[in-house]
């Protein structure tokens, strides 16, 4: 039997996936890329590099599973939203990849706002008036690069650059195109509009293609780079987002999917489109009959990344994290979580684990520290680009533990600001489902369930996206009958109840989480401005 593969186009890296027909992986590989931060504000990528490291990445996984080309049944897409690149008449860059993290269109998106144009665009587009998006990054160089603005042949995303190499096709799903801001909300084109605003024709954008649009007759060359043959079909699948939810187990409507690994975010699938009337979550068109609603956070594991990497990095385990080892054995009892295992003799630099282990060595809460994760602004519920991290609450009895956790329950509770939108907005979710970097973690997704009260299952593989993209080339290519047959293809490693000793600690916090944001708002953009930020 033939193998699907699931590409992901992410942030950090491209990943290959190997799936035989009931989700078994043969074979992966991954390619890491560079993310550029010229100056503040900024976020750039080459797109040549990110070529290469899907190169790089079919070859590993191919390696890694002794796979032969003959036996790939087909490919699907998966690419993060939002990113946009200038290109020439021949598909050459004329600038680098702008990802979802630019923030460079702040004063353009401010502007719509201020005109009452953003809320229109909402209403047409379902995506709200933030500089992640295309649309502002098409203001930005519009005002500030004119030249290359009116020279440029096209503007497209790291999917249609991809497509483009290997077909020749500036092909451009549904699904990613919705996240643009220049889509119509039906799904049905490009929304005139939005257009209008952004000084271009649709001749210079991609062409809209359903999620299961089939391409073949890849260009020999690219071919042989990628270890394929010629003649096998490429789905073009969906953004990463669409995607993480079929493959979690969230393709049927009710579901709902968490997603944290650098960045995070809530999403389900719903029949109709349905915005916000405050605009604090998004609707993208997926297919004639599912919309993708939900909203995305800027700050997941980045955030703990940030503190090791600032505060941890070169700490030798201390009696702080040997306190935390001897403790396990009696948390694991009384909270029936598993915990991770530091090896106190080995010095140098402090692994996620041995983090996440420190955190739990002191109780829910962080004994009265709470932080605000929002070191690169934020996304939903606040669309707040000026947004900045803060620790609140600390006292000169607290150590690291106390912070480390306080990041931790951060990155949750700005999580849980988003569920709690999404359930006044569609109704409690039937089911949550949880992927991502964070889902390896027992101890992170129990704190989840701690958190919103709900039951959390955590799928068999956490990289859901390129599993959705896998599972979408096999419904595209007769493989599979229906989309709702997907969430059964997903098995479940574990599943969390809420602590309910943990969960009265947040209900207290939660609200004092989110008052601290709000009494700090009026401050962010004075701290942002003595930040250097264009």
């Amino acid at each position: 039997m033939g193998l699907f593969v699931g590409l992901d186009i992410g942030t950090t890296s491209a990943k290959v996936f190997l799936y035989e027909r009931h989700g078994k992986i043969r074979g992966q590989g991954k390619a890491a890329y560079t993310l550029l931060v010229p100056e503040p504000g900024r976020a750039e990528q080459r797109p040549e590099e990110i070529m290469n490291a899907v190169a790089e990445a079919f070859r590993r996984a191919m390696i890694n599973g002794g796979v032969k080309p003959e036996d790939i049944e087909a490919v699907g897409v998966s690419a993060g939203m939002h990113s946009l690149m200038a290109v020439d008449k021949d598909g050459m860059p004329l600038t680098p990849l702008l990802t979802w993290a630019d923030n460079r269109s702040v004063p353009q998106l401010a502007e719509l706002k201020r005109s009452g144009a953003a809320e229109e665009l909402y209403a047409l587009t379902g995506t709200p008036a933030h500089p992640m998006s295309p649309l502002g990054k098409l203001l930005w160089w519009k005002e500030n690069k004119p030249e290359l603005f009116e020279t440029a042949a096209r503007f497209i995303s790291i999917k249609e650059y991809l497509l483009h190499r290997c077909f020749g096709l500036y092909a451009l799903d549904v699904s990613t195109a919705a996240a643009t801001g220049l889509l119509h909300i039906s799904g049905r084109g490009w929304c005139e509009k939005a257009l209008q605003l952004a000084g271009i024709g649709k001749e210079r954008l991609g062409e809209i293609v359903p999620v299961t649009e089939v391409l073949r007759g890849m260009k020999p060359e690219m071919a042989e780079a990628f270890g394929l043959l010629p003649h096998t079909p490429w789905v073009v699948g969906a953004s990463d987002g669409a995607l993480a939810n079929i493959g979690s187990g969230a393709a049927s409507l009710g579901n709902t999917a968490v997603t944290i690994g650098s960045s995070g975010s809530v999403r389900r699938f719903v029949s109709n489109p349905l915005t916000d009337p405050q605009g604090r979550t998004f609707c993208y068109a997926f297919g004639e009959d599912r919309w993708l609603i939900g909203g995305p956070t800027n700050n997941g594991g980045i955030a703990l990344r940030w503190f090791k990497e600032q505060f941890m990095n070169g700490v030798l385990p201390g009696p702080e994290i040997r306190d935390a080892i001897r403790a396990q054995p009696e948390r694991r009892q009384r909270r029936g979580r598993q915990h991770v295992v530091i090896d106190p003799s080995k010095p140098g630099h402090s692994s996620l684990d041995d983090l996440i282990t420190l955190a739990m060595s002191v109780p829910a809460g962080a004994d009265g520290v709470l932080f605000l994760p929002y070191l690169s602004g934020e996304r939903a519920p606040y669309w707040n680009p000026d947004a900045r991290g803060v620790f609140a609450g600390a006292g000169l009895h607290h150590g690291r533990q106390h912070f480390v956790r306080a990041v931790l329950e951060g990155v949750l509770f700005a999580v849980n600001d988003v569920t709690e939108t999404l359930s006044g907005l569609a109704g409690p979710p039937e089911r949550m489902l949880a992927s991502g970097g964070f889902a390896s973690s027992a101890v992170w997704t129990g704190l989840l369930s701690d958190m919103t009260g709900l039951r959390i299952d955590v799928p068999r593989s956490y990289e859901a996206s390129a599993y959705g993209a896998a599972l979408l080339a096999m419904f595209a290519t007769g493989a599979l009958d229906s989309l709702d047959q997907a969430d059964a293809r997903v098995g479940i490693l574990r599943s969390h109840a809420p602590n309910e000793e943990n969960r009265a600690v947040y209900e207290k916090l939660y609200p004092l989480f989110k008052d601290v944001y709000r009494r700090l708002e009026p401050v962010f953009p004075e701290l942002v401005s003595m930040q250097g930020r264009l």
